[in-house]
Order: structure tokens, then sequence, then C-alpha cells
């Protein structure tokens, strides 16, 4: 498919894509938990190489305790570590939470600054989390490659690239700047749920028609729903059918079966969660 393409056809099959999964995850969003550019920031800060719920686990204690970016450049390193552990590299994410809090303090009034150039310059910041904060926190478009959007990006043809700079570049030349933050937040959507890293469940794909990559994956859609994750699983009917149906509490809905989670994992482990 990609190779016989021109460059229209390729943006038009690139928009009916995000079109589609628009249809299919009307509720789509930042799945990091916050409630301001800093918490945001320091959330982006943590995902690196873990996952979202892991950083939503940590992140209530953690603002708890220090809620803003003076309060954090004030803590001490090792109980910021022990706060964080949990996410990975806590040492080195300890330590560019204190430098980028002190340099908010010092250079930006303890305000998060609203701009790629001044956000990129921040320890721990690179493109990937100034674009989460800039178009989650500030309105302002971003496309935010992170593992999830890389691997899609290339297997829709919209890239051949590896480097994030590239692939940000290519994949807004085929999309309205307007749409960059809400791209992102479905094609992420779309990596977690069903088209997996090792596993993509074709089968059970409804954009597989508009995919390159179609047969990667598991195609057999007995087999295929059984690799659907999050709210599209198996069993979750009752939660995908809440976020359908009010969208604008789709982040409350998943926090909450999140938590759920966790305490029922925790229980069967004999721990507190």
């Amino acid at each position: 498919m990609a190779a016989e393409e021109s460059a229209l056809g390729l943006k038009r099959r690139a928009r009916k894509i995000n079109r589609e999964l628009a249809e299919l995850y009307p509720y789509a969003h930042a799945e990091l938990d916050f409630r301001n550019p800093f918490e945001l920031l320091v959330a982006t800060v943590l995902s690196a190489q873990t996952t979202d719920i892991r950083v939503n686990a940590v992140t209530p204690e953690l603002f708890a305790r220090f809620p803003t970016p003076l309060a954090m450049a004030q803590a001490q390193s090792m109980e910021l570590e022990v706060l964080i552990k949990s996410t990975g590299f806590f040492r080195a994410k300890a330590a560019n939470l204190l430098a980028l809090s002190t340099r908010l303090v010092d250079e930006y009034d303890g305000v998060v600054p609203g701009s790629l150039e001044a956000l990129v310059t921040l320890p721990g910041v690179g493109r990937k989390t100034a674009n989460v904060v800039l178009g989650n926190a500030f309105g302002v478009p971003g496309i935010t490659v992170d593992t999830h959007f890389m691997r899609l990006a290339r297997r829709f043809a919209w890239t051949e690239s590896t480097d994030p700079v590239r692939i940000e570049a290519d994949v807004a030349a085929l999309f309205e700047r307007r749409d960059w933050t809400m791209l992102s937040h479905r094609v992420v959507f779309h990596g977690r749920r069903i088209c997996h890293a090792r596993k993509p469940a074709c089968g059970a794909c409804p954009i597989a028609h508009l995919c390159p990559a179609y047969g990667d994956g598991e195609v057999d859609p007995v087999k295929a729903a059984k690799l659907l994750k999050y709210e599209m699983a198996p069993g979750q009917e009752e939660l995908l059918v809440r976020m359908l149906a009010d969208v604008h509490k789709a982040a409350q809905y998943r926090q909450e079966s999140q938590h759920a989670d966790r305490v029922a994992d925790a229980a069967a482990k004999g721990i507190r969660a």
C-alpha cells in the first residue's frame, strides 16, 4: 500500500486514520493525571521508561508533599527518591526534578514557561515532554513522539525514520496544526490498547483496512480480541460503555478503574495500595 502511494494519497489516508481513530476513541486524553502545568511537567519527566499507570500511582503523594516548584526545589533528594522509586531510574529523575524546580524558581518566578524553546532548556525535558506540556496544559498544538507514537507512525507508513525529531516533522506535514495534540492522544491510545509492540491485535483492529502493516500481528479475530487492553479488553465492557457515554468524565472513570485494579492487586499480594 505505502510503496504505491502518492504524497497526496498518503496525506488522505493519514487523515482518514485520524478521523477513524477519533470515532474509536472520542474520549482520548492525556493519561497522566495532573491539575496544573507544573504537575504535568513533573509527571511527564517521571514517565520516562515506565507506564503512566505507575506514575499516576506515585504523583498524589509526591504532589501532596511538594505541590509547587519552590517546595520541590527545597526537597531533600533522598526523600524525592523514596517517593518516586517505583518509576525506575529514580536517582536521575530526582536529580532532574530538583534541578528543573530550582530553574523554575530562579528564572521563571516559579511558573512553568509556555514555549517550546524555554521548556527544552529545563533539566530532563526534551521535545516530547515539552510538547506534552504545551498541548495539554497550554493548548499549544504539538506532536508527542513517544515509543507508541513512533511505532505506529512507522506502521502507518507516515514516516520511515527512527529519529523522533524527524518523525515529528514528517507527521506534522500530513496534518493540520490544530489536529496535532489530539492526533497524538489518539495514536497513543491505539498503541496501548490494540497496536501493541510485540503482538498487535490486527484481527480486532477497526482501522486495519487503512494499515500497511496489517498482518504483522494476530489476524484471527477471536485470538486478536484476547490481546486487547484497558477499556477495550474482554471483561471491561462496562468501563468502555461509561467512557463512550460521557467522554468528559472518561479520565475520571479510567482513574477509578486503575485505582480499583491497584487495590485488588495489592490485596492479592497482601500489601497496602
